[in-house]
């Protein structure tokens, strides 16, 4: 699997014809969210990357999770039903899927070199500019995979 930079215009745009393709009917392919818990889900560790959002992490995540922080953009593809943190977890929330869309795709839009914060990942630590954007891209294909996209 190729990881793509989310930072490079073609593949921004890339992700914006597939988030495009999502109705409120997607079908999810695996997991517990729906189509709609899924875009603002994904919202999450956007608003993290470019310092709107802080998360603290569970002790065991904060533990663990660091051992793992290659595969948040390494080339392997995530597995399917992985442990979120509680932070992200959207099931059992009611989201509408137009208002969760538009914000999905204007946080897309803005993820940009300049804007990515300078604070280490409250989890994972220290990431470059580059681990940012290509392990922004690899969770966004990986849940947009999860709807068919």
């Amino acid at each position: 699997m190729e990881v793509k930079n989310l930072f490079d215009p073609a593949v921004k745009q890339e992700i914006i014809n597939r988030i495009h393709t999502l109705t409120p009917q997607s079908p999810r392919q695996w997991g517990k969210m729906n189509v709609a818990q899924m875009l603002a889900h994904l919202q999450q560790p956007i608003e993290v990357a470019l310092g709107r959002r802080t998360i603290k992490g569970t002790f065991f995540f904060n533990l663990v999770m660091p051992l793992f922080k290659k595969t948040l953009w390494d080339e392997k593809p995530w597995k399917k039903g992985l442990p979120t943190d509680a932070t992200y977890i959207m099931t059992g929330e009611s989201k509408d899927f137009n208002t969760e869309k538009a914000k999905l795709l204007e946080l897309v839009s803005q993820f940009n070199e300049t804007g990515i914060t300078t604070e280490k990942h409250p989890v994972f630590g220290r990431m470059t500019i580059e681990q940012w954007s290509k392990s922004a891209w690899k969770h966004i294909d990986h849940h947009l995979k999860q709807f068919g996209a």
